[in-house]
């Protein structure tokens, strides 16, 4: 793939995000704030996707690609869970921090690494 990480990154993390969010449809108590689950689900996906992306571009590691979604997406759910409360922790914060596992593993293994010069 000759797509460099920070952009894989986003595309991953977006798409991921906006299923998360649309997930929400599944819980019929969430039906009156579903823009809002969606947009910060989506947002959320995003930064996180191109923050792992330019982890994974300046280390060529795959553990510290997966470690740095692990990281970076579980602060941003953690974001979302103070906002959203305390009830809904384990809801936000496992698919949050899943989906920076899948983006760091991603990113590492099929984004292109960028020259020298350029990092």
């Amino acid at each position: 793939m000759n797509v460099s990480k920070p952009v894989l990154g986003l595309a991953v993390g977006g798409t991921l995000g906006l299923l998360d969010g649309l997930s929400g449809f599944l819980e019929p108590s969430l039906a009156r704030v579903m823009g809002s689950v969606i947009t910060f689900s989506l947002l959320k996906g995003l930064v996180s996707g191109i923050a792992i992306g330019y982890v994974s571009e300046r280390r060529d590691s795959m553990l510290v690609g997966i470690l740095a979604g692990i990281g970076i997406a579980g602060a941003l759910s953690l974001l979302v869970v103070l906002r959203a409360g305390m009830a809904l922790f384990l809801d936000i914060m496992l698919p949050g921090m899943l989906l920076g596992v899948v983006v760091g593993f991603t990113t590492q293994k099929f984004g292109r690494q960028a020259p020298p010069a350029a990092r």
